[in-house]
């Protein structure tokens, strides 16, 4: 197996699912008996837990953009360091839209199984950095 069809499932999700805010593909993305190993607060198991959280986080910040920075990718492992931005516009973690910007850097790292459709995710995203970008907390 080649790692491009494993490339090309992270690419669709930039492009599609997060610059387009279009959940429609999601499931060609994420298998629905996917782990991840970091849910946000709140996040339910599985692809529907995922797609939950990205349809929330999307309602939150609907003009959200991805830069991947850098990515790596084996035969079954894609990692990526990445930047995100937009603009505070629903409710996100209980507080109220500010129209606050935000960006913030992340990185991630998914194992896909044959067919390109992630199985396993491990992230970290500066979520207190967003919270402190739209005036959530006082730290």
């Amino acid at each position: 197996m080649t790692n491009e069809k494993n490339v090309h499932a992270l690419q669709r999700m930039g492009a599609e699912c997060i610059g387009e805010n279009d959940l429609s593909v999601f499931g060609d993305i994420w298998a629905d008996e996917v782990v991840d190993h970091d849910p946000a607060p709140g996040q339910g198991p599985g692809g529907a837990g995922l797609k939950g959280f990205w349809s929330d986080f999307l309602e939150a910040f609907p003009d959200l953009q991805i830069e991947v920075d850098e990515l790596m990718a084996d035969d079954d492992r894609v990692t990526i360091a990445y930047r995100v931005n937009g603009t505070h516009q629903g409710e996100f973690m209980g507080a109220a839209p500010t129209g606050s910007k935000m960006e913030i850097r992340g990185l991630q790292m998914s194992r896909h199984r044959e067919d390109g459709k992630i199985v396993e995710r491990w992230g970290s995203s500066d979520v207190l950095g967003i919270l402190q970008q739209i005036g959530a907390t006082d730290l």
